[in-house]
């Protein structure tokens, strides 16, 4: 038995991640700024904190074996550039210094897919593909931001704090308490609300196979491992064609090119803030849609035993999640 500390536990990926380690019958502390419907009924110590302050982050791991730090901040609205880096740059900088002065022996840094360079897009990415930066071409704020977090991680020159990194693809599945960006994508379509689809997809990923992974890298892995889980990829038409299956709502008819979604971008940015929506359709999120197709997990079925389940059974799961906690009258 472990204790182990989570930060970014309230999440979808960390909801999940909790689940797994407490499963296997390791004590979680959760860094928690509030109060989490994610940890509610689970045995948990909550520490209230935040990445930004480096004393609660100290309290927090303080006796703790192993730390998994998953929280950042997610934005897919341009002009994000200052918080991005305060949060996602700075805070992984003091999750590390916080590692190291309270003698933490393993560190799993939750990178992500966006943070590779996904070129040439004839070949299957991996976690060895370069990380971008200002020579890659048009790079997103998010993805800037995470590369420049990830770096920190490699960086790492403390003899006693091993690493491990974690690219996870586009996550779905239950425990998405916060309804992450892709859940409010799959209420939308669930309820006929999402008025058109666009061209693109995205390599999915149930994130119970996420958490899993991660603590096999752990279990199984060495130190500086970086492991990509990875799915199985889907146009937009697809999962909504699984949607429209799983819950007897007909999918959109209407299927934009990307370069015509790109025109009214910044029109439904303008409408999503008039009403206080969250705007799914943006220059960034229509860039993600346009990424590799080919996300390679091989590695990590290699040395981790990893094998990804399949997607309908994730969405499947995910809306009677959903469903459940009621999300669908949001």
């Amino acid at each position: 038995m472990k204790r182990i500390a989570v930060t970014g536990a309230s999440g979808h990926i960390g909801a999940n991640l909790v689940r797994e380690l407490l499963g296997r019958g390791h004590v979680v502390v959760a860094l928690v700024r509030q109060s989490s419907l994610a940890l509610e009924g689970l045995d948990v110590e909550r520490v209230n904190g935040d990445i930004l302050d480096l004393q609660s982050l100290r309290r927090a791991f303080r006796g703790v074996e192993e730390v998994y730090h998953l929280a950042a901040w997610i934005s897919i609205q341009p002009g994000d550039t200052e918080r991005l880096e305060r949060i996602n740059v700075g805070g992984t900088r003091n999750v590390l210094e916080a590692c190291r002065e309270e003698g933490v022996s393993t560190l799993v840094h939750f990178s992500s897919i966006h943070a590779l360079d996904q070129r040439p897009m004839d070949r299957a990415v991996t976690e060895d593909n370069p990380l971008v930066d200002e020579r890659t071409g048009h790079v997103v704020d998010y993805d800037r931001s995470k590369a420049r977090a990830d770096r920190l991680v490699r960086q790492n020159d403390c003899q006693t704090l091993a690493t491990r990194i974690i690219y996870p693809t586009a996550v779905l599945g239950p425990n998405d308490f916060k309804l992450s960006l892709f859940g409010q994508v799959i209420n939308k379509l669930a309820h006929g609300k999402l008025p058109a689809l666009v061209a693109g997809g995205f390599d999915w990923v149930d994130a119970r196979d996420v958490a899993w992974g991660a603590v096999e890298a752990v279990e199984k892995g060495a130190d500086g491992d970086r492991f990509m889980l990875s799915g199985h990829y889907l146009g937009m038409q697809q999962v909504a064609a699984v949607v429209a299956e799983l819950t007897g709502v007909a999918a959109p008819r209407l299927s934009l090119p990307s370069w015509l979604a790109g025109m009214f971008a910044p029109l439904m940015s303008a409408w999503a803030r008039f009403t206080g929506d969250t705007p799914l359709y943006t220059r960034d999120s229509l860039s993600a849609l346009k990424a590799n197709r080919c996300m390679s997990h091989a590695k990590a079925s290699r040395d981790l035993g990893y094998t990804p389940r399949a997607f309908h059974a994730s969405m499947a799961d995910a809306i009677a999640f959903y469903s459940k906690q009621k999300q669908y009258d949001k």
